[in-house]
This record gives C-alpha cells, structure tokens and sequence, in this order.
C-alpha cells in the first residue's frame, strides 16, 4: 500500500464516547430491503459539505465501473437525509460522525449503523489578524459555533491552545460554556452561525470553524494555527440502515474507500493538509 502513504494525516483511533447534538424528532421506520428501486443502483442522500463531493467525485465512480448504479438526492440538512435513509427512501450519506448518527437513532428510534470511516476535515484555529498563537492578548475576540456540538469541539480546541481551563469531571467530548473554569484572557467568546464564521474572519481576532466549513469556504490553509484532536465518535462515517451494512452493495461501498484508485484521488486533494485518514483507510 506505498501508493497510501502519500495521504499525509493519519488517524489513530481507540475507544469512544458520547457526544448529544440536541437532535430531537420522530420518524417511523419502514425500510425497504435492499438498495435502491432496482437491484444495483445504490442512492445516496447528500448533504451540504465535502464528504458528499469526496463521494460524487472519488467513490461513485468506482463503483460504476464495479457495475453499480449511483443516484443523488440532495438534502439541506442532515436530520433528512437521515430521515430518508431510516424512511427506506435513500441508502446511504456519508456527511455524519458516529455521535450524530447515535444521536438519531436515540431521539428517532431508528437502526442507522457505520458502513465505513471515512476522510475528515477536523476543526481549526484560524486568524487573518494574528501569525502565531502566542499573539493571544487579553481582551481579544473569537468566534465559535453556536450549535452545542460544535461549540463543544470549539471549547476543547481553545483548551488544548491553552486559552481556557475546564472544571475538574468535565467530559472533553461534551463541554459546555458552564464547563470552563477559567478564561485567564478574558477572550470574547461570540456564538455564531458555522455557516457565517469563516465570512466574517476579519471582524474578530480568532476564530473556530468546523472542518466542513472550512473546506467549502475555500479558506485560506495558511490562516489555520491550531487543529483540532479528533474523538473517534467525530470522524466521519458511510452510513445505512442496519441491516444493510453487511449486504453487497455496502460491502462495495467500503471497498471503495479503502482502494488504491481512492486513495490515489485524496493525494491528489490533500495538497492542503485538510483531509484525516481513519486508520482502516491505509
């Protein structure tokens, strides 16, 4: 496997824990039992973010060429994508970690379960004001998303920068503004849209955005000082209704990202040190 060894980041991933998103909705299952309307088409539910552009672009294809049929449903949020794969509508999405994806299953009832890990964009730092984390000066202002589970990835990141300390008990996958026991710099934390953080770069001296908003602003990379340690329930995963993780089609799927011609497409795109590579991949 030298051709994977070109993919720079690795991942080494043990044990996992619990992380809630405060996800909350119903949905009644009523699966179908197998992929898609007709033997070998697989249909994929996207959802905004790069793990379903890595899909269009370095997986469907192979799977073509294996003589399957991809089709694309594109969702705004997540939750239905999720929805859909529960409903039997889709079979697959590739834009969730693990604690999203449990998360679901508690709050909906549902069966959803990893057909894969798959590359992940981890959370970073970013300053266009600032060269190096030791330009920290009391006072200044970041911006961290407002949604509980990537504000908890935004916390850990500034404590691993040493910018905040958190109270004795507190679980790192689960840290909440209450959580931080101290802010020697007196930081102006500001909740904000992800969606917006990277837009508004400028107006603040620092600034944590998720992986996947990164990636699609096109942010500049030499602005990131600071990367986040990826908990293994953060990692990105190809995600099916339970009892499809072992059919053919999911097995295919998996094979996929775990193939030379894959991997050889990711060195290609990860000229900018985004991408992590679980394990399982090399």
């Amino acid at each position: 496997m030298t051709r994977r060894t070109t993919i720079r980041r690795v991942l080494r991933t043990a044990g996992a824990a619990t992380v809630t998103t405060g996800l909350a909705v119903g949905v009644a299952a009523c699966a179908d039992d197998g992929p898609g309307q007709e033997e070998g088409t697989i249909r994929v539910a996207t959802s905004p973010g790069p793990y379903s552009e890595l899909f269009r672009e370095g997986v469907a294809p192979i799977l073509e060429e294996d003589g399957y049929t991809v089709e694309f449903d594109d969702y705004t949020e997540l939750q239905q994508a999720d929805i859909a794969l529960q409903e039997g509508s889709a079979d697959l999405n590739v834009d969730q970690h693990i604690a999203y994806m449990e998360n679901f299953n508690r709050e909906a009832g549902a069966d959803l379960a990893s057909v894969t890990p798959v590359p992940t964009v981890p959370a970073g730092l970013f300053s266009s004001r600032h060269d190096s984390l030791d330009e920290i000066a009391d006072g200044q202002s970041v911006s961290i998303p407002e949604d509980p589970s990537n504000a908890s990835r935004a916390y850990r990141l500034l404590v691993k920068a040493g910018w905040l300390t958190v109270k004795d008990g507190t679980d790192e996958a689960d840290i909440a503004a209450d959580d931080i026991e101290d802010n020697p710099h007196d930081l102006d934390i500001r909740l904000v849209d992800s969606a917006f953080i990277s837009r508004a770069i400028d107006d603040v001296d620092w600034a944590v955005i998720p992986g996947s908003m990164s990636y699609a602003s096109g942010i500049d990379t030499d602005l990131q000082l600071l990367q986040e340690d990826l908990l293994p329930e953060l990692v990105l995963q190809a995600v099916t209704q339970q009892d499809q993780v072992g059919s053919d089609w999911a097995v295919a799927v998996a094979d996929a990202y775990r193939s030379d011609e894959f991997a050889d497409y990711l060195a290609g795109r990860d000229e900018d040190d985004y991408w992590v590579v679980p394990e399982e991949l090399q």
